[in-house]
């Protein structure tokens, strides 16, 4: 019979002989991320497979090795960061010392970066969609080599406030979690690269259509037209991989270009709304502040 397990790093879960079903320590009061230096704050023994209920990012800072990723063997080296999303099996091939030199993982639950209601599930929310897309098919992400010193100290950071526990410290964490999941999000910016590499053809197609057209007035109908399929059977496929339409998706690169035109640029409100495939202004800032909660005016101002 398994037996249960506990420390005092927010793990908790059960062992067997072989393999661990680890869960994220909710306890009142605690702190809703946890982070870990490798290796010294972590053992995992060779051989040994578990997996998690919670999303884990693994930055590798000085490594050189392999582990086992729901039975594919990936290598770890300078650099390499891995969303692990919950289920995952996770194993190393060597003692976990010899494999990663320097690095840190990160964790916590789903829930405590998805506002109340406001995505229908974990894997519809931006920052949280590559630990979604990781789900079939694990994913191993590069930093530049000129980034990862600033890696290195976001995860420094974050165990420094967990660390010191004062005053708002939760709410610091998890600004610094946001941070690091919007550093996680910048390094898959080449979406359809990333889709075909995992023998995703179809939403790298969709993904490619998205770039290339979200400044025109393009339609859903014309997006499926291109493809050569029906816009109820894209909205279908897309929805099921992805957890968003393909209009969702549409809608989310336009409002990132406004968000950039309106920081870096002086161009008008109608300007932008014509740039990013809204003719009508009216409706594109009504679109923007049922987004932001606020006018594209007011983001600019704000900003």
């Amino acid at each position: 019979m398994p037996r249960g397990f506990s420390d005092n790093d927010g793990f908790v879960g059960a062992v067997g002989h072989s393999s661990a079903v680890v869960g994220f320590d909710r306890t009142p009061g605690g702190p809703p991320v946890a982070v870990r230096r490798v290796p010294g704050g972590f053992e995992a023994a060779a051989g040994r497979t578990h997996a998690h209920d919670f999303l884990v990012v693994f930055y590798a800072h000085r490594a050189d090795g392999r582990i086992v990723l729901d039975g594919g063997t990936w290598t770890v080296s300078d650099g390499d960061v891995f969303v692990i999303a919950p289920g995952q099996m996770v194993s190393f091939l060597s003692p976990h010392d010899r494999i990663v030199e320097d690095g840190w993982v990160a964790y916590f639950p789903a829930d405590v970066i998805r506002p109340a209601d406001a995505y229908p599930s974990w894997r519809a929310h931006p920052l949280l969609f590559p630990f979604a897309r990781g789900e079939d098919r694990a994913q191993r992400l590069r930093v530049p080599p000129a980034e990862r010193t600033t890696w290195y100290e976001r995860f420094a950071t974050l165990d420094a406030e967990l660390r010191a526990r004062r005053d708002g410290y939760r709410e610091a964490a998890l600004a610094h979690l946001t941070l690091l999941l919007v550093a996680v999000s910048r390094l898959t910016t080449d979406v359809p690269g990333a889709l075909r590499a995992g023998d995703e053809p179809l939403l790298a197609a969709v993904f490619d259509l998205v770039e290339r057209r979200f400044h025109e007035p393009v339609s859903l109908a014309a997006i499926a037209a291109e493809l050569s399929l029906t816009p109820g059977h894209l909205t279908t496929v897309v929805r099921r991989k992805t957890g968003r339409t393909v209009q969702q998706w549409l809608t989310q690169r336009r409002m990132q270009q406004a968000r950039r035109l309106l920081a870096d640029t002086d161009l008008t409100v109608a300007a932008i709304s014509r740039r990013v495939g809204y003719p009508d202004v009216s409706y594109f800032i009504r679109r923007f502040r049922a987004d932001h909660d606020m006018t594209p005016a007011q983001w600019r101002a704000a900003g």
